[in-house]
């Protein structure tokens, strides 16, 4: 009997999995494990599994499976698997990058159309019958600037563009991008907050980034200038931001992550005037994982081709 790769998914969703390796030519060529995440795997699956598709594992597993090489996260964002104390040295790790280009870029687009334009106020006026003359704001001739020019961030850009935006922006390796007026280093995201209207966070967590957004930089921005973070909690210095959002040292912060999900009832964002709270909407909707399930085949098969894999997880920048 043909010897075939141990594969174990690790996910309460498998079947869009299973199809995309159908799919792909590679059935034969694996066996297929499936675990709903609330299970642990068998001594089994610890013990045979090359590959593991999950969205984190609990400290202690990875160093348990001596066969695995390569573990695919469900997720762009790997912290959870880089803080694992026993993340085995030689594991390839992969990550989901590039799989939010769907989603997520529409709906920063609405947070942009939710400041700028008053229907939600005039949706309130509606249940009470009541014509209120409002005036919306133009978001053509503003400039967004985009902390994390990557996949999300150019789509972002591109779609910005076409609104009449001026788009600039930081990137860990600066280089021309369509759409982006500007491209800076990560150093000079000060002239970045000074010259936005709107400032978007799509930036990893990493040592680097935590708490970047602090008092000092909410004190470069316009005071008519709306934050908005769809990268990580870690981003921010919640109480800086409350401070200067009630200050009017900004306009205000519509907000999608958090240090803590779900946010708990008794944080002051929830009653801060001027800050939004969203249920962490950017990047999950209907069809995600066939996304990353295309992404984890296309990888499959490079991996079982003896090939590198896509969108490598560079440990010593954390992403």
């Amino acid at each position: 009997m043909r010897n075939t790769t141990r594969v174990l998914l690790w996910t309460d969703s498998p079947g869009p999995y299973v199809d995309a390796i159908t799919q792909a030519g590679l059935a034969a060529r694996v066996t297929i494990d499936t675990l709903d995440r609330t299970s642990q795997p068998s001594d089994a699956q610890r013990a045979n599994t090359r590959v593991l598709v999950a969205a984190s594992a609990p400290a202690g597993m990875l160093s348990a499976m001596p066969n695995l090489q390569w573990a695919q996260s469900l997720t762009a964002g790997v912290e959870g698997w880089l803080a694992l104390p026993d993340l085995p040295e030689g594991l390839t790790l992969t990550c989901a990058r590039g799989t939010h280009r769907e989603s997520m870029p529409e709906n920063i687009l609405g947070a942009l159309f939710h400041i700028a334009k008053p229907y939600t106020a005039i949706a309130g006026d509606n249940r009470h019958s009541r014509w209120t003359q409002r005036v919306a704001t133009p978001l053509n001739g503003t400039t967004l600037g985009i902390l994390g020019l990557g996949a999300i961030g150019q789509e972002v850009a591109r779609l910005a563009a076409a609104l009449g935006m001026r788009v600039i922006g930081t990137r860990r390796r600066p280089a021309p991008v369509p759409h982006v007026a500007q491209v800076l280093a990560a150093d000079r995201t000060d002239e970045v907050l000074a010259q936005s209207d709107y400032v978007l966070l799509l930036l990893p967590a990493t040592a680097e980034t935590d708490n970047l957004i602090d008092a000092g930089r909410l004190a470069k921005m316009k005071p008519g200038a709306w934050l908005l973070n769809f990268g990580r909690g870690r981003l921010i210095q919640d109480d800086d931001l409350i401070a200067a959002v009630k200050a009017g040292t900004i306009a205000g912060a519509i907000l999608d992550v958090f240090r803590q999900e779900p946010l708990p009832a008794d944080h002051p964002f929830w009653t801060t005037e001027g800050i939004m709270v969203l249920p962490h909407i950017g990047g999950p909707h209907p069809q995600r994982d066939r996304i990353v399930a295309q992404l984890f085949t296309e990888n499959l098969a490079l991996f079982l081709d003896g090939k590198p894999p896509k969108h490598v997880v560079d440990r010593s920048a954390g992403y």
